[in-house]
C-alpha cells in the first residue's frame, strides 16, 4: 500500500515547482508574508467551533489539511458579538479568555507548515437566534427571528466588536482574518438596497451603503497592523431581487482595496436566493468568470471561488487569468490530500467531492458536525482511524457498491486481506445508476477514485462473480461483508405487470424505451431522480453546458442587471410527468435542505404535475387508474415508472443459529452494511459511513 507522502514545507516546495500545475502551485507574495500555493481551503461551518471542548478535534481536522499542502485555511465563521452568532451560544471571539483555545487550532496548523485566517461572519437577519440586527427591520425568508434595525450608537459598537475580533484573532496566532461580506449575511444586507432601507448615512446611496463594511475594515487595519492578512468575501452576484449592479459592485471592491484590505474572495448569491450556486447540477468554475472581470478592476488579489473541485479546472481559471487564487471549500472535505495529491502528478487519486451537500451543508443547517458523504473522517479525524491491524484479517467483501467500495479499501488500508466481488462487470453498485441523473454527473468521480484506491492499497477484485454463502464459509476468510444491496419493490397494484409498468432499474440502467406521456409511482429521492431523467432533453450533452444552464436558472452572468439576473428561459419539456405518493405530506419533504429546492424547482419548471395523497387502483392499456383528493382520475400515459421502495439483498447472510455454528467450527463473522442493511431509502452517506466504520473495527 501507499504510504501517504511526507509534506514538510520544504518537500512541498520541490514538489510545487515541479508540478503539472504551475499556476495553482506558484507562491505568492503579499509583500509581508508569502503563501505557498494559489489555494485556498474557503470557509465551511462544520459545528466543532460553537464549542470550546471541540477545539481538539476541529485543530485535528486544520492539521490534516495543512499537512496536505493547500496554501491558505479559512476557518468557520465565528462571530463578533452575540447578535451576530449564527445560532445560539455560536462560536464567538470576544474576551482574552477565547483565544486560548483558538491557538489550538493556529498552532496544529503551523505546525505543519501552513497559514489559516479566521473568518468573522455577522449572520444578522439570518441568525437562528432572538437578538438578531441588521440594517432595517425586514424579516429573512430563511429565519423565524425578524431583526432589530441597529442605531446608530449600534453601528459604532458593531465596528468595534470587529476591530476586537480581529485583534484577538491576531493575539490567538491566526495569520489574518477573513470579513464575510457574501452570501446576504450582515454586510452584504447593508450594502443592498434590498435589506437596506435606511435614509441615515449607513443608507440610499451606494456610497452610504458601504460605509460600514468599509469602516470595519479600516478599524480592522488599525488595530491588528499593516503585517495582518485581512481578505474580504465581496458578493458579486446577489441573484435576488433589489440586488447591486456591476458598477456597485466595483465601488465597494475599490473602496475595500483602499481600506486596507489585501485579498478580494468572491461570494455568489444569498442564502434566500432562488438560483443554486453550489449543488452539483451548477457548473464547473461556473462563475470564474465574473471573478475575471473583478481582478481587471482592482490590483490586489482577487479570489475565484463556487463548484472547482479538481486540479485541472482550477489550473485553467488561473492560466486564463480570472483569478490570481482558487477557493475551494468542499474539496477538502473529500479529501484533505488534494494538493499534495496534484502537485505529484496524482490527481487520479483526489476523492472528489461531489457537490451532494448531504453531509456538510445539510448537517450545519440541521445543526449537525458536518462531514462528507464521500470521506466519512471529514470532521471526525480523532474518531474514525485508519489505523494498521495487529491482527490482519482474510476479509471477503460482497457488493461493488459504495457500501462495499468503502469496506474494501478501509480494511485493505488497516492491512487486512481483502477480497471484493460483485456480479457485474464493473463497480459502483447505484452510484452507476445515478451518475444519469443530470446534475449528478460528479458521481463518477467517486467510482473512478474508489477503482484507483482498489488498486492502490491491493483489494483483490472478482467482477462477474455471483458467490454463494457455501463458496464464502469454503474460502478461508475470517470476516464477510455483505454489501449486496437492494432489489426493487413492486406494489400490488392490479396490472403492476403490464407490458408498459418499468422500474427505475429497466429505465436507468437498462435504457428501456418511454413514452411521452408518463407516471411515476413513488416520490422519493429515486422518483425525483427518474423525473428529471425523463425531463433531459437529448440534444444537450451532460453535464449541461454554462450558457444552457444560466438561461435554464435566469443567471446573467456578464452582470450587466442588478443581482444578476434576468428572465430564465429554460427549454421546452420533452415529456409530461406524473410524479405521485400515497402521502398526503409535501412531495420531496425528504430530500436535502440546500438541494431539495433545487429539485422541486426544475420539475415545477418544467410542468411536472407532482400529486400527493394518492390511491393507485390498476395499471392497463388505457393508462393509470387513480383516486386524487376523492377524485377518479385516469391518467392516460405510455409508460407506468415504479420507484416505490427497496428490499435488502440478504440472501447471504446465516440465521443467528447458522451464525453461531460456523463461528464455533472456525468459520467467518458475517456482518452487512449498506441497502443490504436497510434498504427503506438509498443512502450513500450511511453506506460510505457504515462501510468505514465497520472496516476500521476488525
Amino acid at each position: 500500500m501507499r504510504a501517504l507522502p511526507v509534506t514538510t514545507s520544504t518537500t512541498l516546495k520541490t514538489i510545487m515547482t515541479t508540478s503539472r500545475y504551475p499556476h495553482l502551485l506558484a507562491p505568492l507574495d503579499l509583500g509581508f508574508t508569502t503563501l505557498r500555493n494559489r489555494v485556498i481551503m474557503g470557509s465551511m461551518h462544520t459545528g466543532l467551533e460553537d464549542r470550546f471542548y471541540n477545539y481538539g478535534k476541529l485543530a485535528a481536522f486544520y492539521r490534516e489539511r495543512a499537512r496536505g499542502g493547500v496554501g491558505l485555511i479559512v476557518t468557520g465563521g465565528i462571530s463578533p458579538n452575540r447578535s451576530g452568532w449564527l445560532l445560539p451560544m455560536g462560536g464567538t471571539l470576544n474576551f482574552k479568555g477565547d483565544v486560548f483555545n483558538h491557538r489550538r487550532v493556529t498552532s496544529a496548523v503551523h505546525e505543519e507548515g501552513g497559514k489559516i485566517l479566521m473568518q468573522i461572519l455577522h449572520a444578522g437577519r439570518y441568525g437562528y437566534q432572538p437578538f438578531v440586527v441588521s440594517a432595517s427591520a425586514q424579516k429573512s425568508p430563511i429565519s423565524p427571528f425578524k431583526p432589530r434595525a441597529l442605531s446608530e450608537a449600534g453601528i459604532l459598537q458593531t465596528i468595534r466588536d470587529y476591530a476586537r475580533c480581529a485583534k484577538l484573532a491576531r493575539d490567538a496566532g491566526y495569520d489574518g482574518i477573513e470579513v464575510m461580506g457574501s452570501e446576504g449575511y450582515l454586510l452584504n444586507q447593508f450594502l443592498c438596497a434590498r435589506t437596506n432601507l435606511r435614509t441615515d448615512r449607513w443608507g440610499g446611496s451606494i456610497e452610504n451603503r458601504m460605509r460600514l463594511p468599509v469602516e470595519i475594515v479600516k478599524a480592522i487595519r488599525a488595530a491588528v497592523g499593516s503585517d495582518f492578512i485581512i481578505m474580504y468575501r465581496h458578493s458579486l452576484l446577489d441573484l435576488v431581487d433589489g440586488g447591486n449592479t456591476w458598477d456597485d459592485v466595483v465601488a465597494v471592491a475599490k473602496a475595500l482595496q483602499h481600506a486596507g484590505v489585501n485579498i478580494l474572495n468572491t461570494g455568489f448569491g444569498w442564502h434566500e436566493a432562488r438560483v443554486p450556486t453550489i449543488v452539483t447540477s451548477v457548473p464547473r468554475g461556473a462563475f470564474a468568470s465574473v471573478a475575471g472581470r473583478l481582478r481587471r478592476e482592482v490590483t490586489i488579489p482577487v479570489v475565484a471561488s463556487n463548484r472547482i473541485n479538481m486540479p485541472q479546472e482550477a489550473e485553467g481559471i488561473l492560466q486564463r487569468g480570472e483569478a490570481d487564487m482558487v477557493s475551494m471549500a468542499r474539496p477538502f472535505l473529500a479529501d484533505p490530500q488534494f494538493v499534495v495529491k496534484a502537485a505529484e502528478g496524482r490527481a487520479d487519486e483526489i476523492n472528489t467531492c461531489i457537490g451532494c451537500n448531504q453531509a456538510c451543508l445539510d448537517h450545519t443547517f440541521a445543526n449537525k458536525r458536518a462531514s462528507c458523504l464521500v470521506n466519512p473522517r471529514a470532521c471526525h479525524e480523532t474518531e474514525l482511524v485508519y489505523a494498521k491491524s495487529a491482527k490482519p484479517r482474510r476479509v471477503a467483501v460482497v457488493g461493488a457498491g459504495p457500501a462495499g467500495l468503502s469496506a474494501a479499501t478501509v480494511a485493505a488500508e488497516c492491512g487486512h486481506q481483502v477480497t471484493l466481488f460483485d456480479s457485474s462487470d464493473s463497480i459502483g453498485g447505484q452510484f452507476k445508476i445515478a451518475m444519469q441523473i443530470p446534475g449528478k454527473e460528479e458521481f463518477a468521480e467517486t467510482i473512478r477514485y474508489f477503482g484507483r484506491k482498489l488498486e492502490l492499497v491491493g483489494v483483490e477484485l472478482k467482477l462477474n462473480q455471483r458467490v454463494s454463502r457455501e463458496q464464502l464459509l469454503a474460502g478461508g476468510f475470517d470476516e464477510v461483508i455483505v454489501a449486496t444491496g437492494i432489489k426493487v419493490r413492486r406494489p400490488p397494484i392490479e396490472g403492476i405487470n403490464h407490458p408498459k409498468v418499468l422500474s427505475y432499474i429497466d429505465v436507468l440502467q437498462n435504457k428501456a424505451p418511454v413514452g411521452k406521456r408518463v407516471a411515476i409511482i413513488g416520490a422519493g429521492g429515486i422518483g425525483f431522480d427518474v423525473a428529471e431523467f425523463l425531463l433531459h432533453d437529448p440534444k444537450h450533452a451532460l453535464p449541461l453546458a454554462l450558457d444552457v444552464w444560466a438561461k435554464e436558472w435566469g443567471v446573467d452572468l456578464k452582470a450587466d442587471t442588478c443581482g444578476g439576473l434576468v428572465a430564465p428561459a429554460p427549454a421546452e419539456p420533452v415529456r409530461q410527468i406524473y410524479l405521485m405518493q400515497r402521502k398526503a405530506s409535501k412531495l420531496g419533504a425528504g430530500l436535502g435542505k440546500t438541494s431539495g429546492w433545487v429539485h422541486r424547482a426544475t420539475l415545477a419548471r418544467n410542468g411536472v404535475v407532482m400529486l400527493a395523497g394518492v390511491q393507485y387502483h390498476k395499471v392497463d392499456d388505457h393508462g393509470l387508474h387513480v383516486t386524487v383528493a376523492g377524485e377518479e382520475r385516469m391518467l392516460a400515459v405510455d409508460n407506468v415508472v415504479v420507484c416505490a421502495g427497496q428490499d435488502s439483498l440478504t440472501e447471504l447472510m446465516p440465521s443467528e443459529e447458522e451464525a453461531k455454528a460456523e463461528q464455533a467450527k472456525g468459520g467467518p463473522r458475517f456482518h452487512k452494511i449498506g441497502g443490504a442493511a436497510l434498504a427503506a431509502e438509498l443512502d450513500a452517506k450511511r453506506a460510505i459511513k457504515e462501510g468505514a466504520e465497520l472496516a476500521a473495527r476488525l
